[in-house]
């Protein structure tokens, strides 16, 4: 049973973790560790959780988040290896680090932890997140729940074989920085056409918040709703066409598979 939580790195994405367990599980109950301390601390003031030492969380936690940085993975567990064991469990959100390669360096544990992955993204800060949750083969049911159970604030969070992770993070978890300049075009593209730079990220990013969820509560295929908005002879396909013109959809799958690449590459320990 999942009864203390601990974090080994208070980051960007171990932070939006920490805030959506917070959230799940009793404040007092979660502890956080970070290189520097003062983060650590002012995210546990922000929480109303605890601060304390590598070491004492993996000496005192039944379920142990890693967000540290995948080069720095094999160092920090290597170091807290001989403080963990049997009951307990250690999830990482390391691009590109397979479980196998995670075990290893988990070789000088007193027994065997259970061995989970999870790949968020930064919406999961603010409770939009697309979450993937993957596990070493034989992990018991009870740590795979109970991790769903405590990301459940961070958004939605699917269970997917561990090849794919490499995948979902090429796309979900890299996906907002794609976004990003995307609605800061179309809002460069308002101020040109006469809107102020305030309204026109508004109305840029709600556009593209109201996009996203008609895929998702609509059921239709994307090309089907872009469909729906061209007009034989209008505004819309215009400038679909000059997209597409510009490689706009080509641009977007090179992302994706660099992206990929990267994560691959990360992995080659």
């Amino acid at each position: 049973m999942i009864k203390t939580i601990g974090f080994l790195g208070c980051g960007n994405m171990g932070g939006a973790i920490a805030r959506a367990v917070c959230k799940a599980a009793d404040p007092q109950n979660v502890y956080l560790a970070n290189r520097t301390a003062a983060k650590a601390e002012a995210l546990a003031a922000e929480l109303g959780c605890n601060t304390t030492t590598n070491a004492e969380v993996a000496g005192r936690s039944d379920l142990i988040f890693l967000a540290v940085k995948p080069q720095m993975m094999e160092g920090v567990l290597s170091e807290l290896a001989p403080a963990l064991g049997e009951g307990q469990a250690v999830v990482s959100i390391a691009a590109g680090l397979t479980c196998g390669t995670l075990r290893g360096w988990l070789a000088g544990a007193q027994g065997r932890p259970a061995l989970l992955r999870v790949m968020p993204n930064t919406p999961a800060a603010i409770g939009k997140g697309m979450l993937a949750l993957c596990a070493e083969a034989g992990t018991a049911e009870e740590y795979l729940a109970g991790v769903e159970d405590l990301l459940a604030p961070a958004g939605r969070v699917e269970r997917i074989a561990e090849g794919q992770m490499d995948a979902f993070s090429a796309v979900a978890g890299c996906g907002p920085a794609f976004v990003y300049p995307f609605i800061e075009a179309l809002a460069d593209g308002g101020v040109k056409v006469g809107l102020p730079r305030g309204q026109a990220v508004t109305y840029a990013a709600q556009m593209v918040l109201g996009a996203a969820a008609m895929v998702l509560e609509s059921g239709k295929h994307p090309g089907q709703l872009k469909d729906e908005v061209c007009s034989p002879g209008g505004s819309t396909i215009a400038g679909v066409a000059a997209l597409e013109e510009r490689g706009f959809r080509s641009a977007a799958i090179q992302a994706v598979e660099a992206a990929f690449r990267r994560n691959q590459e990360l992995g080659k320990v």
